[in-house]
């Protein structure tokens, strides 16, 4: 991949497209293909394929997906399943009938059994149960590795897959119905703040322990894998490290500067005790993330509170 390199960025508007796009740009490569909603729909695979065909990329970042947290999961099952697998599956095959020299593919850590070992290795996928309420998600995700890897044994698409842990950072979703638990605790604190509110609360027991990755560290590792990388084995990227719930809770409220209590709500559901990645794989191809929690956390309020 060089600066000449023609390169389609599906989902660019996304919180992980739109990081790539600012380090790709950064680093001088001046082909990038780009297309929203409104130019491209991914579910229609006719539009796709004719897209391709048109534009030829060279180098493809899939990033385009149905997102959201516990309660969006839980509650468009249907429309989760249907709209990813509709999405990659056009996206990748499309990609093989082109010609496109490589593809990475954005997966998702929770695509691992809920109880799996701790910390996760790559080799635990289909080892268990998964967790209830992102099941159909995961199935999804679960699919397009296994089809990066098809193509990849049938066609010799170099088609590979990543999965990274817990995403926060510039251009997350920060509404409370759909958001993740690290923006949706930015936005309820914040707004506490505002609202001069005596307390918060969070949803479950505070007891999960859970991994963030800043999404600026994500991009930078999926650029170093399209350089560097050529397997078909999917990847883990993270940081190594987790925390608490409650306490990422007790950080962002020092963050934020909201004065008032926490309250947990334990009729609402904790998801998977713990989802920290092993990164073994990753790190010894010599890849490491630079952003630690705090100051992650500090750059992602500074530009929720710019752009609420």
């Amino acid at each position: 991949m060089n600066p000449e390199s023609r390169i389609y960025i599906a989902g660019h508007r996304g919180m992980v497209g739109s990081a790539l796009v600012r380090r790709l740009e950064s680093d001088g490569y001046h082909h990038l293909i780009l297309r929203t909603r409104d130019e491209l729909d991914l579910l229609h695979q006719s539009a796709v394929f004719d897209f391709f065909q048109r534009e030829k990329p060279d180098f493809v970042f899939l990033a385009a997906a149905h997102v959201g947290g516990i309660l969006a999961n839980d509650t468009y099952r249907a429309q989760f399943i249907y709209e990813n697998l509709q999405i990659q599956n056009n996206v990748i095959h499309a990609a093989y009938r082109s010609d496109v020299k490589k593809l990475l593919f954005l997966g998702s850590s929770c695509i691992y059994p809920k109880f799996a070992p701790q910390p996760i290795p790559e080799d635990a996928l289909l080892s268990g149960v998964l967790e209830k309420t992102n099941e159909p998600y995961a199935i999804a995700k679960i699919a397009g590795i296994k089809t990066c890897e098809a193509y990849w044994d049938q066609y010799g698409c170099r088609f590979f897959s990543v999965m990274p842990s817990n995403l926060y950072g510039p251009h997350d979703n920060f509404d409370l119905e759909t958001s993740h638990v690290l923006p949706a605790l930015i936005r309820k604190f914040h707004d506490a703040k505002m609202r001069n509110d005596p307390s918060v609360t969070v949803w479950g027991t505070g007891k999960p322990r859970r991994e963030f990755l800043h999404v600026d560290d994500l991009a930078d590792a999926c650029i170093f894998l399209m350089q560097q990388y050529d397997r078909k084995e999917f990847l883990n990227i993270g940081t190594g490290k987790d925390i608490p719930i409650a306490e990422l809770a007790e950080l962002i409220k020092q963050i934020v500067g909201f004065k008032g209590k926490i309250v947990y709500d334990h009729s609402k559901p904790d998801g998977t005790p713990r989802k920290l990645l092993d990164v073994t794989r990753l790190h010894s191809l010599g890849w490491h993330p630079r952003t630690d929690l705090e100051s992650g956390l500090k750059m992602t309020l500074e530009w929720f509170l710019k752009h609420s």
